[in-house]
């Protein structure tokens, strides 16, 4: 054996004699003289009395106690250090090298040798040559032998910086005085090299044993055996023990688990079982579960389960370390159906897992996606007296909600029902795992809950942060719950907790694309005054919103602020400034931008937008182009959009669905079909199929040009291509029907899209209830809105409006004057935003068709007034005047802007005065000319008529002369109602 490999050996395992406490001497102060100088130096005439010491630290009192007996000196142990330097001392010193007088000097000590003090003083002579001899005469006294501690430490000095011709000369005085010690000695560095898993140096060490012509014992061979199978030397192995058995040694019952355990997680089950009844080894538990456990590691399940049931057969008992074993090997390689018998086993056996058990399981079964069990564990858990902790409920709720996508609203409920028993328990949700769940809540719509819930963390010591409050806002903005998000941002800001720039920046993009542009401008205003610095998609966002609203000179403005601020824009600012011009009307505008991006033009009314870098900003993507494809299609210039789209492909840019939908679109809405169905023709071979809103576009142009034939081959092709019907299609398609009057069909088409479980929103009822009111079917029209409010959908101000003028048109003043008081009750729109955001979902042509198109202007007024006019008009018609001049003091005495119309009044004004009622006729024209309505010539010729039809002659002449003298240019219009 080398040097090298004898020092890894020796020194592998007791090497720190010096650092040890045992080969240490200490010495301490006993002087009475150092005891009372340190007491007096905490006496103190002022200190208070010990009663009142005992009483305020009687806490103290046993531990001081205690580590001051710790301190005292043992006098025994004393004597022993002195005694090991004396005698460590007197072998160094000893000039004829621990000879025949040091020997007879150390008679003394004869009687006091033990393990321990032979071990010290080899310990502090640290010389190889003097230990062994010191070594040999110890193991010669009467009364004393040597132990495997005492060979441990004599090999770990012979280890230190000898040579290979000291060490083999030092074996060999040990062997002239004494062969059986060597033997001993050989065999105790053999069983060392096993245990530091030195099997090549074993068998090194066990060639010189047999080299020297002795036998190794029993007890190293069980090491060798040992070593070589935790070296997955199994082969090896099986020749020791071929050996071992030949001299008639047997395997001792650890070495034999351990057999049985490699051979089991080599998947030999069967050479275990041999092995054992060739040993006539009877196994305890102990021992079964080192073969469950190398089974279970060879992955051989089954055969486990078999030596469970063999331990049954066998009286040997299962115990919880047995269950445990199987149940980690199963679950370590993912065995998760295994997991649930083996639990169902273990549990009514009183044998139950730990809580890391518990823990680990939890986290398996969230991770393959079986929550429902995962859950069920906690049942368990409880079941077997351990409450569920901090571990396993973050765990099941972070596993549920901290997925991108959103869990199902089964999986949901799991995660809340754990959390309101973790609240019960006392636990938390970490900070990551709060921030997740509310995520999650309010992607299900529970806003409420996700709010309580970070407050109930926060008063168990949750400090949210800005990132939690932002992955909130942004969900409920996603949402459009944009109300929420606000309260929530404010509950932010009374939490002293700043917003980030991403903070501010998701509320301002929420509320410009929800049109509340007022309150994203105050919160930028807010940004620059708390130093927090917009980017830009903060500018762009902002900006791209006061396009959207024709407020092009705010727009502007923003756009000069961001580049005094040294805020670069980019392709998605130029985009939106694109996209924003377009939907302004500003066209011309937005291909000038367009074409800047391009390099095409060197000088524009839009040099404004390109002051930075102007050989440095990205061209157009594919998102820009859609913009401006878009937005030409919405302008009626189709054909640029389409040559737009060449240009496109021959700059490198791909369109992609976006693009090509916007130009069938822009086709079909401007009758050109076959040129829709050449773009249609040109996506297909590009790889993108239709969606549901290319056959939208389709579907109401062939309904507009009538072409009823080629709308059921569309629809035909939309099944073949898995492509069912949406809401929005199924509403084009009864729409459609009811305009060409085929009511009863369209009808029967809303029946089916609910059968196919696509249900009616209130654009489809109320184009269903205009189709009807159109065919003269009035009664079908209330039933119709009967059913809608039956089935949870609620009218709206347009549904009603269509009611009103189908019930005016046949004579049903009084159903149509119901349905008013009805929809102030229940549905009364306060805002133009609010009234806008109605009429979305309703094509241009209906909204045009009731006439409602003309009145959305940008005052911030609601076009109620107009279902006032329809129905005074009528109740006027019918003669009810006084049906018809409350409705006009109605309207007056609202907060909405009175009824201005002169046509309304000039109607009143004749029915006044054909009815005699003259007064009421002036009094009515007076309040037309506060309202600074100019009346028509019409009103004072009705007006003198009323005069005259009371006999007040005097005053028709006085009226018809005063006319005469205004000289005035009348001016005669088309009568508008």
């Amino acid at each position: 054996m080398t040097k090298r490999l004898f020092n890894i050996l020796l020194f592998s395992s007791f090497r720190s004699f010096h650092s040890h406490p045992k080969s240490s001497t200490f010495f301490f102060s006993t002087s009475s003289h150092d005891s009372t100088n340190t007491l007096q130096l905490f006496q103190d005439s002022s200190s208070p009395p010990a009663t009142c010491l005992i009483e305020e630290y009687s806490f103290l009192r046993n531990s001081l106690v205690n580590s001051s007996s710790h301190y005292e000196v043992d006098s025994s142990t004393h004597s022993s250090s002195n005694q090991v330097v004396f005698m460590s001392n007197a072998i160094r010193n000893s000039s004829d090298g621990f000879g025949s007088e040091t020997q007879k000097f150390f008679r003394q000590f004869r009687g006091r040798l033990s393990e321990k003090l032979v071990i010290q003083v080899m310990g502090h002579v640290q010389n190889p040559e003097l230990c062994v001899k010191f070594f040999l005469w110890a193991g010669r006294q009467i009364g004393y032998a040597h132990t495997p501690p005492v060979y441990d430490a004599l090999l770990d000095v012979m280890g230190c910086g000898s040579d290979d011709r000291v060490r083999d000369k030092l074996f060999r005085e040990i062997r002239n005085d004494d062969k059986e010690l060597l033997r001993d000695l050989l065999n105790f560095m053999i069983q060392k090299c096993c245990r530091n898993g030195l099997w090549n140096m074993a068998l090194e060490e066990l060639g010189r044993l047999k080299d020297l012509g002795y036998k190794a014992s029993r007890t190293t061979y069980n090491a060798l055996v040992r070593v070589f199978l935790e070296a997955d030397k199994l082969d090896t192995a099986f020749l020791v023990h071929k050996e071992m058995s030949s001299f008639g040694f047997g395997k001792d019952g650890y070495t034999l688990s351990c057999f049985a355990y490699s051979l089991c997680k080599a998947g030999r089950c069967r050479d275990a079982l041999t092995l054992i009844e060739k040993e006539e080894f009877v196994p305890d538990t102990v021992f079964y579960n080192r073969m469950i456990s190398g089974l279970c590691e060879a992955s051989h399940f089954e055969e486990a389960m078999g030596i469970l049931d063999r331990m049954r057969s066998n009286s040997c008992i299962p115990n919880v370390v047995t269950y445990r074993t199987l149940l980690s090997g199963c679950l370590r390689k993912g065995q998760l159906g295994r997991c649930k018998r083996i639990l169902s086993m273990m549990i009514p056996e009183g044998c139950y897992p730990n809580r890391e058990m518990f823990n680990s399981l939890v986290h398996a079964y969230c991770k393959s996606g079986d929550y429902s069990y995962a859950y069920k564990l906690s049942k368990k858990m409880l079941k077997c007296g351990r409450q569920p902790g901090y571990l396993f409920y973050n765990i099941l709720i972070g596993s549920i909600c901290g997925n991108e996508d959103l869990p199902s609203l089964d999986v949901l409920e799991l995660a809340e029902k754990a959390y309101a028993e973790m609240l019960d328990s006392g636990v938390v949700l970490n900070k990551v795992n709060v921030s997740n769940f509310a995520r999650c809540l309010c992607g299900a719509g529970k806003f409420d809950k996700a709010f309580r819930i970070i407050c109930e963390m926060m008063s168990k010591g949750f400090i949210p942060d800005d990132s939690t409050y932002s992955k909130v806002i942004g969900f409920l903005c996603g949402a459009s719950k944009v109300e929420k998000a606000f309260l929530l941002f404010e509950e932010m800001k009374r939490n002293n907790i700043v917003p980030s720039v991403y903070t501010y920046t998701i509320l301002i993009d929420s509320f410009c694309k929800a049109g509340l542009i007022q309150q994203a401008r105050k919160w930028f205003d807010e940004m620059l005054r708390d130093g927090c610095t917009p980017n830009v998609v903060t500018y762009t966002a902002l900006i791209h919103a006061y396009l959207k609203a024709r407020k092009v000179l705010d727009a502007n403005k923003l756009f000069e602020m961001m580049l005094l601020e040294g805020c670069k824009p980019n392709v998605v600012t130029y985009t939106a400034l694109i996209d924003g011009h377009c939907k302004a009307g500003q066209i011309e505008q937005a291909c000038q931008i367009y074409a800047r991006m391009r390099g095409d033009i060197e000088t524009s009314d839009m040099d404004m937008y390109f002051k930075l870098d102007d050989n440095n900003f990205e061209g157009p993507n594919v998102i820009t182009y859609g913009a401006l494809v878009d937005g030409l299609c919405k302008a009626n210039r189709v054909k640029q959009a389409r040559e737009l789209l060449d240009t496109m492909s021959a700059h490198g840019c791909a369109p992609n669905q976006i693009v090509y939908d916007a130009l069938i679109d822009g086709f079909c809405k401007a009758g050109k079909l076959e040129d829709a169905q050449e773009v249609f023709a040109k996506m297909s071979e590009n790889g993108y199929s239709p969606n549901l809103y290319t056959y939208s576009s389709l579907i109401d142009c062939l309904f507009r040009d009538k072409r009823l034939d080629l709308v059921l081959k569309v629809l035909s092709k939309m099944l073949e291509n898995s492509c069912a019907p949406n809401v929005v299609i199924y509403t084009e398609m009864i729409d459609g029907l009811c305009k060409v009057g085929r009511t009863d069909e369209a009808y029967k088409l809303m029946l089916k899209m609910e059968e196919k479980g696509c249900y009616p929103n209130v654009v489809t009822y109320t184009a269903m209830i205009d189709g009807f009111g159109k065919s003269g079917k009035i009664e079908q029209c209330l039933e119709l809105l009967r059913d809608m409010c039956a089935k949870g959908c609620a009218p709206n101000f347009i549904t009603y409006r269509v009611l009103i003028n189908h019930c005016c048109s046949v004579g049903l003043l009084d159903e149509a004057h119901r349905l008013l008081d009805e929809m102030k009750h229940t549905y009364w729109p306060r805002h133009m935003s609010s009234h806008r955001k109605i009429i979305e979902g309703f094509s241009q042509e209906f909204i045009a068709s009731i006439g409602l198109l003309d009145e959305l202007s940008e005052n911030e007024s609601v076009p109620v007034d107009s279902l006032y006019r329809v129905l005074i008009d009528n109740f006027t018609r019918a003669g009810k005047l006084e049906v018809a001049l409350n409705l006009l003091e109605e309207i007056s005495s609202s907060p909405y802007p009175a009824v201005s119309n002169k046509y309304v009044y000039a109607s009143l004004i004749e029915s006044l005065s054909l009815a005699s009622r003259v007064d009421k006729a002036f009094e009515l024209y007076a309040i037309m000319i506060s309202k600074n309505v100019v009346p028509e010539l019409s009103t004072f010729v009705h007006l003198i008529k009323g005069l005259v039809r009371v006999d007040k002659w005097q005053e028709a002449l006085e009226l018809s002369d005063s006319i005469c003298q205004m000289n005035i240019q009348w001016i005669y219009e088309e009568k508008q109602v």
